[in-house]
């Protein structure tokens, strides 16, 4: 019987992510909490850049759509909070397929620059009906409110084991995608389109099948983070949130699918550690990123994919 080590490999990172639980300080613990729920969101960005290889500056407007969706409903309509998380993800899938059915009109830089467009246009509309939206200020999601039953997600423990959960299941997911004949479409998309139509595919439906997959997954993402740490605001909907997807895959591995998972790690406590030495910590990401395409242009899974067989998925 052939073992699966793509699987094996998949499923100890899930138990291994679950035990550091144990062994981690509360601080940690919390900042590995938000490191899955943005791992989550730059996963599906890699099945859309890495696999599909669709560069999109516009991927903050499904996340804030995600949140916005679930704290809106939340705050004005009174749903709970089980109801409201695939609210959330709903917005953003709506959302991904009506902006992926324009902007795929488009190719190469025009893609970006389209997705670019139509996240800024979604931030200044946010801006725009700051009555109910709150703008940059935001608004708080109640501690009462972020519960389902008995399950209080905002307790450290709880916010821990549903960001695992959702990382989990949004990682198997892709997984099972880019392993499936779709995704070996799309990744022949990505290498050659052309070549891919000649063979008898039609690359439209699958490249808006990537974007509505992505959408997805930065909805979730977005409404698992208004849940779990009950912030809600347009700031997340601004061009920061569309970067920093394409820096954790980056810097992770673009392609691979554990990639989103060590870049968000690394990112995020680069960051955290820059913050503490100067103000400017963005030029220490800057000066990372500069390495990074100096010595591993591929990220780091992709550099110890290409040093290996390839067999990482």
């Amino acid at each position: 019987m052939r073992v699966d080590r793509a699987l094996i490999l998949h499923l100890a990172v899930i138990a291994l992510l679950f035990a550091m639980q144990y062994v981690m300080s509360p601080y940690h613990q919390g900042n590995l909490a938000r490191i899955l729920v943005l791992a989550t969101y730059a996963t599906g960005y890699n099945i859309l850049f890495g696999y599909t290889g669709l560069l999109s500056l516009g991927h903050a407007l499904f996340f804030a759509a995600g949140m916005y969706g679930a704290g809106m409903t939340m705050r004005y309509w009174d749903f709970p909070a089980i109801a409201a998380f695939p609210t959330g993800i709903i917005a953003a899938t709506a959302l991904a397929f009506l902006i992926g059915t324009l902007a795929l009109r488009t190719t190469g830089v025009a893609f970006m620059i389209v997705t670019l467009m139509f996240a800024q246009a979604g931030f200044l509309t946010l801006l725009y009906f700051n009555e109910y939206t709150r703008g940059d200020e935001g608004f708080v999601l109640p501690q009462a409110d972020r519960a389902i039953g008995m399950i209080d997600l905002s307790a450290d423990d709880t916010r821990f084991i549903a960001a695992w959960v959702i990382f989990s299941v949004g990682l198997l997911i892709a997984l099972a995608i880019v392993r499936s004949k779709a995704g070996r479409v799309l990744i022949a998309i990505r290498e050659n389109e052309e070549r891919t139509r000649m063979l008898g595919f039609n690359p439209f439906p699958y490249k808006l099948g990537a974007v509505v997959v992505s959408g997805a997954f930065a909805g979730a993402a977005g409404a698992a983070y208004a849940l779990l740490f009950g912030s809600v605001g347009a700031s997340f909907a601004s061009i920061q949130y569309s970067i920093e997807p394409l820096l954790f895959v980056l810097l992770g591995g673009a392609g691979v699918v554990l990639g989103p998972l060590v870049g968000s790690i690394l990112i995020f406590y680069l960051i955290d550690y820059a913050r503490e030495i100067t103000t400017a910590y963005l030029i220490v990401v800057g000066v990372a990123l500069v390495l990074l395409i100096l010595f591993a242009r591929k990220g780091v899974l992709g550099s110890i994919r290409r040093r290996t067989d390839g067999w990482l998925p």
